[in-house]
């Protein structure tokens, strides 16, 4: 009796294992949790994933992914090119005949340098510069290669005694578009001084023909009252100093423009007042 008794309970013991077996590979089947899967959700974003969430993320914050950085030590500056991960980025597009374009700007906005540092190393460039004691700013001019690069003030100071704040000029506007340098005489006539239209910047250079310039017949440069927008312009055509550009706020501007004359670059300065 107790053999018949353990041969049944031994059968019904294997047929409730049969059915919980059963149970949890249906379970399984319906609800996979495989190494894999789990290495999927634990495994770090290709590459092209992490950028393009840093990207996104970074929109809000100058929509660029690539940082400059400005070290000023005595008449030297150096110049760090690196990527979001701290990397130096060496990936660099030729831009006017320069990898690299340096602006530097007084506080007061009359001192106006355009530099053209050497490369130095993957990343790293650098330039000697004698600047008077004062507040300055640089705007470091590039194009990465796939990467988005947006133009940034840099502030920094040369000497002591100053009060570090970089507070920049009032500007006037210019009470005549003809500025002279030297023997030569250069009149700007925009088309309008409206906003949020295309303005076209028309040089009359007074029956001198300039020579090329970083492979372009002239540069615009022109920075808003607080020096915190930058614009570079070339010419529409290669053989006309016209530029075109336009403004999306209103307000005073500073616009530079550069000129070679037999073998010699000089800039002409203006100021002009973009309407609502």
């Amino acid at each position: 009796m107790k053999q018949k008794t353990l041969l049944v309970w031994s059968i019904s013991a294997i047929l409730y294992l049969g059915v919980v077996i059963g149970a949890y590979s249906v379970y399984a089947s319906m609800n996979p949790i495989t190494n894999n899967h789990q290495e999927d959700h634990t495994q770090p974003h290709t590459d092209d994933e992490s950028s393009h969430s840093e990207h996104n993320a970074k929109a809000t914050e100058g929509n660029s992914d690539i940082q400059t950085n400005l070290e000023v030590k005595d008449s030297k500056l150096s110049i760090a090119i690196k990527d979001k991960t701290g990397e130096l980025f060496d990936e660099l597009e030729v831009n006017h005949e320069k990898l690299l374009h340096l602006i530097i700007i007084s506080s007061d906005m009359e001192l106006y340098k355009h530099l053209h540092p050497e490369k130095i190393g993957a990343g790293m460039f650098e330039v000697n510069q004698e600047l008077p004691n004062g507040e300055y700013k640089a705007f470091i001019d590039i194009k990465p290669i796939g990467k988005t690069y947006q133009v940034n003030p840099i502030s920094f100071t040369i000497g002591e005694n100053h009060s570090g704040d970089h507070q920049y000029a009032t500007l006037k506007p210019s009470e005549s578009m003809t500025v002279k340098k030297d023997k030569y005489q250069v009149t700007m006539n925009p088309s309008s001084l409206n906003v949020n239209e295309e303005i076209k910047l028309s040089f009359d250079l007074n029956g001198t023909k300039p020579e090329q310039y970083l492979g372009a017949l002239g540069h615009v440069v022109i920075l808003d009252e607080a020096a915190n927008e930058y614009i570079h312009v070339h010419p529409l055509k290669g053989e006309e100093p016209v530029f075109a550009t336009s403004f999306d706020q209103p307000g005073l501007y500073k616009v530079w423009a550069e000129f070679k004359f037999n073998g010699d670059v000089f800039v002409f300065p203006y100021v002009i007042e973009i309407d609502k």
